[in-house]
């Protein structure tokens, strides 16, 4: 989606940034991965392949993704913002006929960052926007059933389950975001910061100059 080509999202832990071809070369490598690749249901794509896959998703009009990176790390001018990348987060709108339905994706690729509650934040994060920025009223993911931590996250964040398939051996969870849900959520979010992306970019490249 080009919504957020320039959407910057900022949390405690985490900042959210569009992804853009220099994010490109770190994600393949990441999607070399045996374990991420089980993990996202993913083929591996030659580094041509990914700036390809790149590009649709940035044009197209059902996907809206964010790169993950350590706030920390991305708050320091000298650190490239590539180096700062330790996941992303996707949402697909998944029926033509419901573009309130979207289906939620997370990924922290990078394995000291796991367990640390980012996963949490991000996917709170994500959600948050998408109930503002593009209606949506209902969130479904598909993990698979060897994947109890995310299964356990979800559930905590009162994702129910909706279906379980053991061929595929995922299950779907979902929510459905009344007001009760919508007024938490936004209230436990209220810290989050909605920036300009080339503007913060701008301004951290003129102090690394300095």
């Amino acid at each position: 989606m080009k919504i957020n080509e320039n959407t910057l999202l900022e949390g405690e832990k985490v900042v959210l940034v569009p992804y853009n071809a220099d994010h490109v070369p770190r994600y393949h490598e990441w999607m070399k991965s045996p374990e991420l690749q089980q993990l996202t249901a993913s083929e591996p794509l030659s580094l041509e392949q990914e700036y390809d896959m790149q590009r649709s998703w940035r044009e197209d009009n059902d996907k809206c993704t964010f790169i993950v990176l350590d706030k920390q790390r991305w708050a320091d001018p000298e650190v490239q913002e590539e180096q700062c990348m330790v996941g992303d987060v996707n949402i697909f709108l998944t029926d033509p006929s419901d573009p309130s339905l979207a289906e939620l994706e997370i990924m922290i690729a990078e394995p000291s960052y796991r367990g640390k509650g980012i996963g949490n934040e991000v996917t709170r994060m994500m959600m948050c926007y998408g109930v503002n920025k593009l209606g949506i009223q209902k969130f479904e993911v598909k993990i698979g059933l060897d994947n109890k931590v995310s299964i356990a996250m979800f559930k905590k964040l009162h994702f129910h389950e909706l279906s379980l398939c053991k061929v595929f051996k995922e299950v779907t969870l979902g929510m459905t975001v009344d007001e009760s849900i919508r007024t938490r959520l936004l209230g436990d979010m209220a810290y989050m910061k909605e920036r300009e992306y080339r503007q913060t970019c701008s301004n951290t490249q003129e102090l690394t100059s300095q």
